[in-house]
């Protein structure tokens, strides 16, 4: 292989472990020239092999005596024979060492086999890369083939040293048992492996212990048929698996005894020249494909991170138009079929959804670049299959799990998606109808019913296809989206048309619960929408750069569009997992949290009044009552959580070198006193709004349980060794200017213990909350336990007895404990005495354990 060739493939982000296997060998030797350069190191398993000493393999026979006259054949990517009960497999020489994807899937799945959003018909259930590879003594090999670890120059001594230490595994051995006439394929039977249980074609491992799956009973178990395509081969079996025991689950039968599925297997083969990738910048949010490659840094390894996106390059004869700004049609667009098994009504919103995608893919240059279309009946089309891995689909789930998701299946040399499966649960709409009731039903009057109308319920439907579509198109959450748009203007009716309440359909920012009755803002204006971090993403990942021939040569112009983006605040990406950025939050809205949830609650305290009257139907009881003000409860609770992320938060903005400012950078102090003062006044003050009697004389629910489920969560987080060391950090990073650990927690205290200085009556609530914020301050002077799970992890958690955590919060002890012993001598009644001297005795022992 000479170099030319290899730095093509180089460019391409083609591993070292296909270099040598991707391009047939038999053409290449055809067109090699004496001046060629020698061809890459191979694979050290292909080596000439030692002499057999338990006997030789039986030779194979002629291909006309293992496949008779008799046996069914197909053919396309393997020519398939099903003769006698036995399926032969005709492996060509050609696609021996090419890479082939598998995909497994529950076609059919078994009566109450469910593990939380897992064991649905047309779940995913293992993944894998294989190779066909001939070896020795007429065998044929199948490998299992990672791509952790890359080097793609065979020139350097790298190459040979990083294939020496990545053999690929062999998962099974088949011997030949015949040769075509011409000689140039290979006939396998595969009967015993497709019949058996193995993680290539069946059940990741992992999969299979979550469902408590055990060993396959092979009586039970049969192949229903294999057929073979172009591109693709599916596989299709009924397996049968033991049960482990274990207690019956809400609605779910007692697990034990065995579990019948239709499973699908495809066999996918990925292209010989993967698809040019481009490397991930965490200034845009994309799902990636990572491996570490040895060759990118002369001096060190670097982890190299490819996003996921789809193949979308222009027709041949469009070029030019393309590249002259021009919108064009891709070679091939992107088709999302819709499941038979949806009902009617929904079909023509979950298409919307996807085809609304169509105005960012024009920010890349396509038009109709994705579409959505109605899956093809048998008389249509008799080879379309749901479980075919060559179609993406929005799957219909008969599930009660309230949710839906967007995974996709990538090519792990090159990021390029192959396929998606939409996994739409039923009950997802329970889920929307919460959301819209709890955040929009004061400005919407459709939503104060339980039973939404079919055109407000579609078009919820639709923003939630939109999201998830969002994600196969290798999209992550941006929770930062809605941190870019001010509070104030989201009440704005004609500001909210144009931009909507976030810039992203890919953040959490749900429905716009900051508008007041009287703003004018209703319909559409209160849903997310596609809007521009959206066609931004979509340009930066998909759009062809001219010139550039790999992607060292497109990271330069990447950077240079990103700069200038990212001038305009609303085009940042949040990422999702960060813990201690209080811009990227789920659920929120707005710049400013405390501003937010102040509107946001006074839309609650609209809702509980009508709550009876809105959540009645007639002939039933109060479930609708129970459930909807648990609802209430929660988003409270959000909002309460929004604000208290602030305290000891830390901006994180990822910048390269051409930007200016700091990447890290603590929430300024005047933000955090404001998140402390918002929390003393709304929630350490108890939230007695919350305890309507009339609906807690219809749910049963207890009302200091209600108000202690709300603030617990919150002390929780910010009377902790995590947040306080944070605080620490930031003022040695920083300097005084910063809001400090004991600045904190005396102005909780002034808030949480006000009644000590006002010499008020404390009631039951607050003195709840005062047992607990006590009790939150003893964790901080004691060695935290090491449990089982950090055991596993590795992570040991910090020690506030070895920082300054530990003196400042006994020093707040013994302060609170003086203000403490003051209060109870002139405490207006025996209850709050009693509670006073109970609190003195607590902190005595914490200050002197005995």
């Amino acid at each position: 292989m000479n170099k030319k060739l290899i730095r093509t493939l180089a460019f391409t982000g083609i591993s070292a472990m296909v270099l040598n296997v991707t391009i047939n060998q038999t053409a290449i030797a055809q067109r090699k020239k004496k001046n060629d350069q020698p061809a890459a190191a191979k694979d050290s398993t292909l080596r000439p092999p030692l002499p057999v000493k338990n006997g030789a393999k039986t030779a194979p026979k002629k291909f006309s005596e293992v496949v008779t006259a008799s046996a069914k054949a197909d053919s396309g990517l393997f020519n398939i024979y099903k003769q006698d009960d036995k399926v032969f497999f005709e492996i060509p020489d050609s696609l021996l060492g090419r890479d082939i994807l598998v995909v497994n899937r529950i076609s059919k799945s078994a009566a109450g086999l469910r593990a939380s959003m897992m064991g649905y018909s047309g779940d995913e259930i293992g993944e894998n890369v294989i190779r066909f590879e001939k070896g020795p003594n007429n065998r044929i090999f199948l490998k299992n083939i990672s791509y952790s670890e890359i080097s793609k120059d065979s020139s350097q001594p790298m190459f040979n040293a990083v294939m020496n230490s990545n053999i690929q595994p062999i998962a099974a051995a088949f011997d030949i048992r015949a040769y075509s006439d011409k000689e140039n394929s290979s006939v396998i039977d595969l009967t015993e492996y497709i019949q058996g249980d193995n993680d290539v074609f069946f059940f990741d491992p992992s999969v299979k212990s979550s469902l408590k799956l055990g060993s396959v009973q092979q009586d039970k178990s049969y192949i229903i048929d294999v057929k073979s395509y172009p591109i693709n081969t599916e596989i299709k079996t009924v397996k049968t698996y033991s049960r482990s025991g274990g207690p019956a689950g809400p609605g779910m039968p007692a697990q034990g005894g065995n579990a019948t599925l239709e499973l699908n297997s495809s066999m996918i083969l990925l292209p010989a020249v993967p698809m040019r990738s481009r490397y991930f910048d965490p200034r845009v949010g994309y799902f990636t494909a990572s491996v570490t490659d040895f060759d990118i840094d002369p001096q060190g390894v670097k982890r190299l991170s490819m996003i996921t996106r789809w193949r979308l390059e222009p027709k041949p004869e469009d070029l030019e138009k393309y590249k002259r700004g021009e919108l064009v049609e891709p070679i091939k667009p992107i088709i999302f079929y819709i499941d038979p098994a949806t009902p009617k009504k929904w079909i023509p919103y979950l298409i919307s959804g996807v085809n609304d995608w169509q105005s960012a893919f024009e920010k890349a240059g396509f038009k109709n670049a994705i579409v959505a279309k109605l899956a093809p009946t048998r008389e249509q089309d008799s080879t379309w299959s749901l479980e075919d891995a060559r179609f993406s689909a929005i799957v219909y789930k008969p599930s009660d799990i309230p949710n839906a998701s967007g995974p996709h299946v990538h090519d792990p040399r090159s990021g390029e998606i192959l396929e998606s499966h939409i996994n739409w649960y039923h009950n997802v709409m329970r889920l929307l109808r919460m959301w819209y009731f709890v955040q929009c039903a004061p400005n919407d009057a459709r939503a104060r019913k339980m039973k939404f109308d079919d055109e407000l319920m579609g078009e919820l439907i639709r923003f939630v296809s939109s999201h998830e579509v969002g994600h196969t198109l290798g999209l992550r959450h941006n929770f930062g989206s809605s941190s870019t748009y001010p509070v104030e203007k989201l009440r704005d009716k004609e500001w909210v048309k144009e931009n909507g309440h976030a810039a992203s359909i890919m953040d959490y920012a749900r429905f716009n619960y900051i508008a007041q009755p009287g703003d004018g803002i209703t319909g559409a204006d209160l849903y997310p929408r596609i809007n521009y971090y959206d066609k931004w993403a979509i340009e930066w990942g998909y759009r062809q750069i001219s010139g550039a021939n790999n992607p060292e040569d497109e990271k330069a112009t990447l950077n240079k569009w990103t700069v200038e983006k990212l001038k305009d605040k609303k085009y940042w990406f949040g990422n999702e997992m960060n813990q201690n950025d209080p811009r990227s939050q789920n659920e929120d809205l707005g710049d400013n949290a405390m501003k937010a949830s102040d509107y946001g609650i006074r839309n609650l305290q609209r809702i509980i009044p009508n709550l009876l009257a809105w959540t009645k139907e007639d002939n039933e009881g109060y479930a609708n009552l129970s459930e909807l003000y648990r609802e209430v409860n929660t988003q409270f609770g959000r909002y309460m959580g929004h604000v208290a992320k602030n305290i000891g938060g830390i901006y994180e903005t990822p910048k390269t070198v051409e930007q200016e400012g700091a990447i890290y950078e603590a929430v300024p102090k005047a933000i955090q006193q404001e998140a402390v003062q918002f929390l003393n006044k709304e929630l350490f003050t108890t939230p007695k709004w919350l305890l309507n009697k009339d609906i807690l004389a219809r749910t049963g629910d207890n009302a200091t349980t209600i108000i202690s489920s709300r603030q617990t969560p919150v002390l929780d987080r910010i009377v902790s060794t995590n947040t306080l060391n944070k605080l620490i950090n930031n003022e040695a990073n920083e300097g005084g200017t910063t809001y400090q650990a004991s600045a904190l927690l005396n102005d909780l205290k002034k808030g949480i213990f006000s009644e000590l200085y006002s010499h008020q009556a404390i009631d039951v609530y607050r003195r709840n909350l005062q047992k607990s914020y006590v009790q939150h301050l003893q964790t901080l002077l004691s060695v935290p336990e090491t449990t089982n799970l950090s055991m596993v992890m590795g992570y040991r958690p910090l020690d506030p007895t070895l920082t300054d955590i530990s003196s400042i919060a006994r020093a707040h002890l013994v302060s609170l404990r003086t203000d403490i012993k003051a209060a109870a001598v002139a405490a207006p009644d025996n209850i709050s005495r009693y509670h006073l001297l109970d609190l003195t005795e607590r902190i005595n022992d914490i200050l002197d354990p005995k």
